[in-house]
């Protein structure tokens, strides 16, 4: 058995299995987003959350407000226009120089299997590395009243790993193509229902060792406040699809409060 086969059950995802990865990349282009349950071995999310357990300590914790866009209010714009309406986000983070260097998280992210599965699902030629040492594989914790509020992404895709859900809440909810960021529409009336609760977001299902695959850059989305004592704890495994590329110094204090 592979290394990467000791973390990753090869049942529930066949890295080199063509078929698979075209049905996984014919739902991610269809539905925006694709779920593969089972992802990680039951003895592997036992050790990750042991593993993040110990190192939460050394997390760095944030709670901040942003719009749905990430971007700056602009003053051009009433104050309670849906471009400068606050939302709040909460969690603690740790990076990847925290990440110890023998864990399955490492495994992964550097297995050239998943990258080539993961190239291959979402239409890219190849899948590098951040430049900067802290931003490739981040744990994130969320405990009770934490939430990752309504936004939606930069990036053209994100991947992450749920190793432990709550006692309650942490649902991830999301409401497709609200907006078309290529084309500069940004969709005020759209969004502001969403936030008024005029549209009831899709839900989805996400347990213990589950690998997800979304696009989220103009689909919002959000994770509801944790509820009980359970901290919440998911993974997130980002790539360029261009190397030599770092966050940038802003994004680093912000999200992680250092440089490197």
């Amino acid at each position: 058995m592979t290394s990467v086969g000791r973390v990753i059950d090869p049942a529930a995802c066949p890295l080199d299995d063509a078929g698979f990865i075209e049905s996984c990349r014919i739902q991610l282009d269809r539905d925006g987003v694709v779920t593969i349950p089972g992802f990680l071995r039951d003895e592997a999310v036992a050790a990750l959350v042991a593993e993040a357990e110990a190192a939460r300590d050394k997390a760095f914790f944030t709670s901040s407000t942003h719009n749905v866009y990430l971007t700056k209010p602009d003053p051009a714009l009433a104050g309670d226009h849906v471009f400068n309406r606050q939302i709040t986000s909460s969690k603690g983070c740790i990076t990847t120089d925290q990440v110890p260097a023998g864990s399955g998280l490492h495994t992964i992210y550097d297995a050239p299997s998943f990258r080539r599965f993961l190239a291959q699902v979402v239409g890219e030629a190849a899948l590098h590395e951040y430049a900067d040492p802290l931003s490739s594989i981040n744990v994130h914790y969320a405990s009770e009243g934490q939430e990752l509020g309504w936004h939606f992404d930069n990036s053209a895709f994100a991947v992450t790993l749920l190793l432990q859900e709550p006692e309650e809440g942490g649902e991830f909810q999301y409401v497709r193509d609200l907006r078309d960021a290529d084309e500069g529409e940004m969709n005020f009336d759209g969004v502001a229902d969403v936030l008024d609760g005029v549209v009831t977001p899709a839900t989805l299902p996400v347990t213990a060792g589950t690998l997800v695959l979304f696009r989220g850059r103009n689909s919002m989305h959000r994770v509801t406040p944790t509820v009980g004592g359970r901290t919440r704890i998911l993974v997130v495994l980002a790539y360029n699809a261009a190397p030599g590329i770092a966050l940038s110094e802003a994004a680093r204090m912000t999200f992680y409060g250092r440089l490197g």
